[in-house]
């Protein structure tokens, strides 16, 4: 896998555990940003408002860019086990959700993390894993008299394409790509055009 490169899910995948007379609904999302994830969340909360415990953890694009919440389970019971289920199969840009229904047996804490692990993995199961790139968006305006030379190195990075593009005294254009190769055409572009 390249350095843009990184696993996700395709689509929402579930599963379903009891343990114990308590019932976990286990959901995995693919998420592109914190807002996108709180969406959800609002929504489990919502759909499911007479559950005693809607837990959650997601990673985005950065493994820096992980969030957790044991939900009022015992701390560290629910979100970071489920966080690590994440983590270790390397993926991001995902969401886990687990609902649980209380059964009336305590699990203790080591069956919470036990269950909350478990109900991840299961959607995991669930779930098909793709390999992504990471893309970057860049904009810049450049001289017109430089438009052949900026186009021409614009094609020359296949993986580049071009979102958006104004051509008048001073040009701009907006592309996306890997950001490898997003670096490799600010770098051609600035031994190119001084004004990029």
């Amino acid at each position: 896998m390249d350095s843009d490169a990184y696993l996700t899910i395709e689509v929402t995948a579930q599963a379903k555990m009891v343990e114990k007379k308590s019932t976990f609904l286990a959901f995995l999302h693919p998420v592109s940003s914190d807002e996108e994830a709180e969406e959800w969340l609002r929504q489990y909360r919502k759909k499911y408002y007479d559950a005693r415990h809607v837990c959650y953890a997601y990673v985005l694009h950065e493994p820096t860019a992980a969030k957790s919440s044991d939900n009022g389970e015992p701390s560290g019971t629910a979100g970071r086990p489920m966080l690590g289920v994440l983590t270790s199969h390397g993926l991001r840009c995902v969401l886990a959700v687990v609902v649980r229904y209380f059964g009336g047996i305590k699990l203790g804490t080591s069956g919470l993390t036990a269950a909350y692990r478990e109900s991840v993995e299961l959607a995991l199961a669930q779930a098909v894993v793709v390999e992504k790139q990471q893309e970057e968006n860049w904009a810049f305006t450049f001289p017109y008299d430089s438009v052949n030379a900026v186009m021409q190195a614009v094609k020359s990075e296949s993986g580049i394409r071009i979102l958006q593009s104004s051509f008048d005294l001073h040009c701009q254009l907006e592309v996306a790509g890997a950001r490898s190769q997003v670096a490799r055409l600010k770098a051609r572009l600035e031994k190119v055009v001084a004004d990029v």
